[in-house]
């Protein structure tokens, strides 16, 4: 059990947790929910050890692994599947000690413990993952450096699932992954078996994957049972049954208080007196509900509302090389009022088709039609990089309105979220939900006819995802989303396209059944799919691969598996040297045993290890021929 006791955790001078306790027990999945900055993260860093509590204590069991995902991506010349199976300390340790161990016993031990393990099939395990997570098999087999950062932060992510601690803490998944790989994540969560706490915004994650809500809120930690919806159904009750007890404490303690004012000269009431003095004093007081409002989000109204179509795409081919299109004969149309959430795996050209709608990337052939006067507004999460880190929001806006007086760019700093002081706030000071906020503030500035969300939800805390979905129901004008946030999706969009196989077709389905299909896609994905084309947009920085690139990848699957192929021989050559020992049955029988069921492991790896040669060899006869 993890116990959390009275612990207090103080950063930079501010109290984030306050004598506060929990408890989790053995094989949770807990949710981990709270504002943005109220330290959830920090707590994190305490249970990790990386930070001291200033009260309290928090225990783990002295067996238990803890796993977290690493801050910083892997950067190196391995390939990812060598990348998340050494994640796996123990069978890596003793695989490199297989290969040098020349005592019997000693091996007898090893091969035990790595059946114990189920050390022969992690390659498999390893390569689920990774293919869950979005990569095919030929990226497993290439080299983690010649992915993105993004990538490489999945990479990440696919090596702390693999080793699969008995406390696997997670801090936003979902950042760093496209929708379909949110969806397999959410699977992959609700079936974990040891203990997992992941801090998350994303409703759909927190309803479908854990069975616990541990909610950060004034520096207390409370756990409840049951998942998100739950949860907030659950604090909703609490909250007003605080508030009304609040109340009657209040009126109490108001009551006690005139009956001591009024007889506490007077020396026949003294007594009674000192007695609602101590009834005070003992009286727990009972925190009301603190409303926080969550500020609300708008987008301005078109100042003309346009004839449809606003845009229609004919027969257009796309990307950044007219040899090597991302997408091609492409053909669509929005109208004024739609609603289109575009679905597909990043490096299919979701980025590419909304920086063609924005009119950011000219096409290569075809013809695009917009309406006379359509203004577009188009978010995307990098353009945080665009923003004056030294320029406050109040500035920004100023440089919309360079005429404008005073109290009217003061106004429309406050209607995009920064009223007051917050207008001055330097942006390199302002957290990632105050910049996303910024951001959709000044895209949407003059009231857009279209607006396009490149992932507008990371960083935005569940309230304001909420007060998103909010604005862009209320907005007259077209939108067009990308997203991993289902609830954002499903509580907004009304058609869905899917982005696939360098085209883009409506999908006739909802949410549920594309992620029945996505699943079912991952588990039975081989290294037949192949991406084609470089998504710059996308965040991939990955060469086309041709004919012969297909080659590369199937080829060293055939070195690898001649390699372990030979590495399991002489393993298997070492045993059956131990087992001819004159006498060993006799002399020693437990370890003979060992020795005889080190023996089978070994040889069932030996015969998928064949059986993996035979299947890369197949498979690279056909690419060839």
């Amino acid at each position: 059990m993890l116990s959390v006791t009275d612990i207090s955790v103080r950063i930079a001078g501010r109290l984030l947790i306050d004598r506060s306790s929990v408890q989790i027990v053995p094989g949770a999945r807990v949710g981990f929910v709270g504002r943005n900055g109220v330290g959830k993260s920090t707590l994190f860093s305490a249970i990790r050890g990386e930070i001291p509590s200033e009260t309290g204590t928090i225990t783990i069991p002295p067996r238990w692994s803890v796993g977290s995902l690493a801050q910083e991506a892997p950067n190196g010349p391995e390939s990812l599947i060598e990348v998340v199976l050494k994640a796996d300390l123990e069978r890596d340790a003793l695989l490199r000690e297989a290969d040098i161990a020349h005592d019997p016993h000693r091996i007898a031990e090893i091969q035990t413990r790595l059946v114990d393990i189920d050390a022969h099939s992690a390659p498999a395990r390893a390569a689920a993952i990774l293919n869950g997570l979005g990569f095919s098999t030929a990226d497993q087999a290439r080299s983690c450096q010649e992915f993105s950062g993004g990538w490489r932060m999945r990479v990440a992510l696919a090596a702390t699932l693999f080793a699969a601690p008995d406390l696997l803490l997670l801090d936003e998944p979902t950042n760093y992954l496209d929708l379909e790989g949110t969806l397999w994540l959410e699977n992959h969560l609700a079936n974990y078996l040891r203990t997992v706490i992941v801090i998350s915004h994303d409703r759909d994650l927190l309803d479908t994957s854990v069975d616990q809500i541990l909610h950060l809120d004034r520096g207390k930690l409370t756990l409840y049972k049951g998942t998100y919806s739950s949860f907030e159904e659950q604090r909703a009750t609490r909250e007003m049954l605080d508030a009304r007890h609040a109340r009657s404490q209040e009126a109490e303690r108001k009551r006690l208080q005139a009956f001591v004012d009024r007889f506490k000269a007077k020396a026949s009431k003294a007594r009674q007196a000192q007695s609602r003095v101590k009834m005070l004093e003992k009286m727990k007081p009972v925190t009301a509900l603190v409303m926080q409002d969550v500020r609300e989000i708008s987008f301005p109204v078109p100042g003309k509302m346009l004839s449809p179509p606003i845009l229609a795409v004919d027969d257009v081919s796309v990307g950044y090389d007219p040899k090597k299109p991302v997408l091609n004969r492409v053909t669509l149309r929005i109208d004024t009022d739609d609603r289109i959430a575009l679905l597909g795996s990043n490096g299919n050209g979701k980025s590419t088709l909304v920086k063609l709608l924005a009119n950011k990337l000219p096409p290569f052939s075809g013809s695009i039609t917009r309406a006379d006067k359509l203004s577009v507004g188009y978010f995307a999460q990098h353009q945080v990089d665009e923003l004056d880190l030294d320029a406050s929001p109040y500035e920004h806006v100023r440089k919309l309105m360079p005429d404008a007086p005073e109290t009217k760019v003061r106004g429309r700093t406050g209607a995009i979220g920064f009223s007051g002081k917050a207008g001055d706030t330097l942006v390199k000071s302002l957290s990632g939900g105050e910049k996303a906020r910024l951001l959709l503030g000044l895209a949407t500035f003059f009231g857009p006819n279209m607006i396009i969300l490149d992932e507008p939800t990371n960083h935005l805390d569940i309230d304001s995802r909420a007060a998103l979905a909010e604005a862009i129901n209320e907005f007259p004008g077209a939108v067009i989303i990308v997203s991993h946030d289902r609830y954002l999706i499903e509580a907004c969009a009304d058609q869905l396209w899917v982005v696939a196989n360098q085209t883009v077709t409506p999908y006739d389905g909802d949410l549920d059944d594309y992620r029945r299909m996505v699943l079912s896609a991952r588990g039975m994905r081989t290294s037949s799919r192949n991406r084609s084309g470089n998504e710059r947009g996308d965040g991939r920085d990955k060469p086309t691969h041709n004919k012969t690139e297909k080659r590369v990848p199937l080829k060293q699957r055939i070195s690898d598996a001649e390699a372990e192929i030979a590495r399991i021989s002489g393993i298997i050559a070492k045993i059956d040297t131990a087992l001819a020992l004159p006498d060993l049955f006799k002399r020693d029988p437990k370890q003979a045993a060992q020795l005889g069921k080190a023996r089978a492991s070994a040889g069932i790896a030996l015969q998928r290890a064949e059986e993996e040669w035979l299947e890369a060899n197949s498979q690279y006869d056909k690419a060839v021929g």
